[in-house]
């Protein structure tokens, strides 16, 4: 399992969010047992050098780094993140072949977010140390694959650990992940609502008020697919992919928006990343709570399984 690998409590990693994915909250991740990621898609260099400092004030446990690959500073960011020594680096939106070399002599360990089996097996090629398989079920940007469908494939065509990502908000999740062949999970949504993360009260509200049926994607047109929960900027959105050609005309509409959702709490025009499993999530808990329970039902889910399997055979 993974978290014999990272040497945290659990084999559960946190999402590296932009905007949301702070020091502070990637420290309270890793004090409560998984792996904190400090999210710099919306940070220049510096600023992430602010935040791993940060970070390692406010905890003694192993964090991460995740760069978003789209970012214009993410050569310095990954300059920086030698530097700093962290534990581990996640990537995103892009392929990190060329800082592959770099950020593991720097003692960190590579997990690049994969939507697709040709990718985890391009990254495996290229060394890194393990890989996210992540779901179209995710909030975020995503791939087509869904969880279900996405975790058994990498796992039979690459030989390095597989971290499942999307859809996973309890124990059965955990359990289905785990039986798939993954290795452990990331979590995105159900951390969302924690008391740790600082999100606005209207954007924790909006998730744990969803339903099955409150998230869309936005951006296929422009191949730039993120799910986000419905509300009048997701609607405006669509409309206009299907009349409009331009590119920039659709960026005018989202450009700020997950600001404005994470710091204004607006839920009408801000972009609320969430994935399709926000109908499972239904109050605050604390990211401890949110672990325990989960690892709790985890050992539920298997008896009752147990029981079930064996009325079969």
């Amino acid at each position: 399992m993974i978290n014999k690998m990272l040497n945290i409590k659990y084999p559960i990693l946190q999402g590296g969010m932009a905007n949301i994915a702070t020091a502070k909250f990637a420290a309270a991740v890793s004090n409560a047992g998984g792996l904190g990621v400090i999210g710099t898609g919306a940070m220049n260099s510096e600023q992430t050098r602010e935040a791993i400092r940060e970070c390692k004030r406010l905890t003694d446990k192993p964090f991460g780094v995740n760069v978003m690959l789209m970012n214009p500073f993410k050569d310095e960011i990954i300059k920086v993140v030698c530097e700093e020594k962290v534990a581990v680096v996640t990537t995103g939106a892009g392929n990190p072949s060329k800082y592959v070399e770099a950020i593991k002599a720097s003692g960190a360990k590579i997990f690049p977010v994969v939507p697709t089996v040709a990718l985890a097996r391009r990254m495996e090629n290229y060394g890194v140390d393990a890989v996210i398989a992540e779901g179209t079920e995710a909030g975020g940007h995503v791939g087509d694959i869904t969880t279900m469908a996405l975790i058994p494939q990498v796992v039979d065509a690459i030989n390095i650990p597989v971290i499942a990502a999307g859809g996973i908000a309890d124990g059965r999740g955990f359990n289905a992940a785990i039986s798939l062949g993954a290795s452990g999970v990331s979590l995105g949504t159900v951390l969302l609502v924690s008391k740790e993360c600082e999100i606005h009260e209207n954007y924790k509200n909006a998730i744990i008020r969803a339903k099955d049926t409150d998230t869309v994607i936005t951006g296929r047109s422009m191949n730039s697919p993120v799910r986000i929960l419905r509300n009048k900027m997701s609607r405006q959105y669509i409309e206009l992919e299907k009349s409009v050609e331009n590119r920039d005309e659709l960026e005018k509409l989202t450009l700020g928006a997950l600001r404005r959702a994470v710091f204004e709490g607006d839920v009408d025009y801000g972009s609320l990343m969430a994935g399709q499993i926000s109908g499972l999530v239904s109050e605050e808990k604390t990211l401890e709570e949110i672990f325990e329970e989960m690892m709790a039902d985890s050992k539920k889910q298997l008896k009752i399984l147990e029981s079930k399997i064996g009325g079969i055979v």
